[in-house]
């Protein structure tokens, strides 16, 4: 809510955005006195009036600058509750500048209107009938991002953590996460805690008891782009895709001595048969030196465009770590391929959702039963464990 009665650019453009949604046939006006009693949970009382037969209802407005979906969940959750009781003909209905698809998904799931100033608005009323559904941005404009000092699920700490929590069945606590991921213990601390406002983990106390890992790596995802953040060299195969594929099985993933995997479509096919066609996407150690070396012992030739082969120069070396072998080759772990996919250009999305599901059948065939089962592994250094 606002910290004080003075008038809120957030509420001003919110009733004018409403206003001009409904047109001239609606009213859309502030209610000029305040609630008696105490703070109530709401910034202002929006009278919506249907001008042809004088029907109105009342949209109880907080106002936010930044909304979590465990704001929801939580406060808001009980707030809507309290409306219900003491007042069933009004709703209660959240501006904000910006609100997140996840947010947005909490706000419905507990019949919460909102309205945002990129034009993410959700609002069902009964009587008078009103219903409207738009979309907005999915990304938060530069205005209205969080200051919060929280990390984002950016960069290479971030994945590390976010494919640890994908891959390793909980309970666990930060200290151990931190051990096993190569982080310090403060950063993962506070990751935890942006997770934990997104719903995206819930914990008791300080123990990580659950992990929404499909939204965590679609999450995770949104903030990548896999051509920009792996320095992609395109190469032609002279002698067909399915001869570098025979050449990885040969010498099992060690090519000129340094680890390959398969990721992209080509990864994807084993286990979401909806992926065809596709470059065949690589990834190689990092470094311009393993990129010369992979792509002359594969017998590749570095072209400008109509690449067949992609080889891929991994950010960090935990993308590495937990493999898995599919048909005959060594491939990215189902976590990673689902972050690659996701942010990968054309058919990749689509493809990413299809390995999704084909990971929520079973998760006992592929993640982790504990952390104990994970070998130590030191990612300042290329440990043969990555493999």
């Amino acid at each position: 809510m606002t910290d004080d009665h003075s008038p809120s650019p957030v509420l001003q453009q919110g009733l004018e955005t409403l206003q001009d949604l409904l047109g001239p046939e609606w009213e859309v006006s502030v209610e000029p006195e305040p609630l008696p009693g105490p703070d109530m949970g709401w910034d202002a009382v929006l009278r919506v009036l249907a001008r042809h037969d004088s029907r109105f209802t009342d949209l109880l407005v907080d106002v936010r600058e930044h909304l979590t979906p465990k704001e929801v969940a939580g406060y808001l959750n009980s707030t809507a509750g309290l409306v219900r009781r003491i007042s069933p003909n009004s709703q209660l209905v959240v501006f904000a500048p910006w609100i997140s698809a996840k947010t947005q998904e909490e706000l419905r799931q507990r019949e919460i209107g909102y309205l945002d100033l990129t034009g993410n608005i959700s609002l069902r009323v009964s009587r008078p009938a009103i219903v409207i559904h738009t979309e907005g941005d999915v990304r938060a404009p530069a205005a209205a991002r969080s200051t919060s000092t929280k990390p984002l699920l950016t960069g290479p700490r971030a994945g590390r953590l976010v494919r640890l929590l994908a891959d390793v069945h909980p309970p666990y606590r930060a200290t151990e996460l931190a051990k096993h991921a190569g982080l310090s213990l403060p950063y993962v601390s506070r990751l935890l805690d942006a997770l934990e406002d997104q719903l995206l983990i819930g914990r008791n106390k300080k123990l990580v008891t659950s992990v929404d890992w499909q939204n965590l790596l679609r999450n995770r995802a949104s903030h990548l782009d896999l051509m920009r953040q792996t320095t992609p060299q395109g190469m032609l195969a002279p002698n067909g895709v399915q001869a570098v594929l025979d050449r990885l099985v040969e010498h099992d993933g060690i090519i000129a001595g340094a680890k390959v995997l398969v990721t992209g479509s080509y990864a994807a096919r084993p286990v979401a048969p909806v992926a065809v066609g596709g470059q065949l996407m690589l990834y190689v150690m990092p470094h311009s030196e393993h990129v010369r070396a992979v792509s002359k012992a594969l017998k590749l030739i570095p072209v400008p465009e109509a690449a067949d082969v992609q080889l891929l120069q991994a950010p960090d070396l935990s993308i590495f770590q937990r493999p898995r072998r599919y048909d005959r080759y060594r491939q990215v772990g189902l976590s990673q391929l689902v972050l690659d996919c996701l942010s990968g250009p054309g058919r990749m999305p689509a493809e990413g959702e299809t390995v999704l599901e084909h990971m929520a059948v079973d998760e006992h065939l592929w993640r982790v039963p504990d952390l104990s089962h994970l070998p130590e592994v030191n990612l300042q250094t290329d440990q043969s464990e990555l493999f």
